[in-house]
């Protein structure tokens, strides 16, 4: 009841003082980035604010709680994908990014819970299981997201690089790359149809 409360009134206010305190106004108590990260896991949707200024900081204490967890070494972000986010930043494609990586996010999100679910009647929670199709749902959104990198020369075609290479010379590589995502997503829809079976 206070829940569905607090999401009719907006979100939660956490206030960021000068000496680095984080102030719930909800709950009138001090709160650490570790309850932030609980509140995040448990959907519930707060706004940080500095606490001088009233200014919204909400991305960067997101970003320091992602930094806090892989210096735990949860290490939940590839070395590969953050060179590839780097990349980005200053790159024409940077407005592009954010909703690609939240349409991504929502669709693996939607895919991981469905996955889970069905291993869940077909084993009984294999645990093994989910961690090898939630390599291979990482691996695919990699691959997506190097075909969208600035370096690779299939987003570089109408680029100023185009003119100097001739048509016989430049690579397949996209082609190849498309089919072999294709092929990865056939595996898996064989996989989940043969879990299905042996329920």
């Amino acid at each position: 009841m206070a829940d569905e409360k607090a999401k009719a009134d907006g979100p939660v206010v956490i206030k960021k003082y000068a000496n680095r305190r984080l102030y719930n106004t909800q709950t009138s108590s001090y709160v650490t980035l570790d309850h932030l990260a609980q509140m995040v896991k448990e959907g519930t949707e707060f706004e940080v604010q500095d606490a001088r200024t009233g200014e919204d900081i909400t991305r960067p204490v997101l970003t320091q709680i992602i930094f806090e967890e892989e210096a735990k070494g949860q290490n939940l972000l590839p070395i590969k994908f953050l060179r590839q986010l780097i990349r980005f930043y200053g790159d024409s494609l940077q407005a592009f990014v954010p909703g690609y990586l939240d349409m991504s996010m929502e669709s693996f999100t939607k895919n991981q819970g469905a996955m889970r679910d069905r291993i869940a009647e077909a084993l009984g929670g294999g645990n093994q299981m989910v961690e090898n199709l939630t390599r291979q749902n990482l691996a695919m959104f990699e691959r997506a997201m190097q075909m969208f990198s600035p370096f690779n020369p299939a987003m570089r075609s109408g680029g100023a690089g185009a003119a100097e290479e001739p048509a016989e010379a430049k690579p397949a590589k996209p082609s190849s790359e498309v089919s072999e995502l294709k092929e990865e997503i056939e595996a898996m829809r064989r996989q989940l149809a043969e879990l299905s079976q042996r329920k």
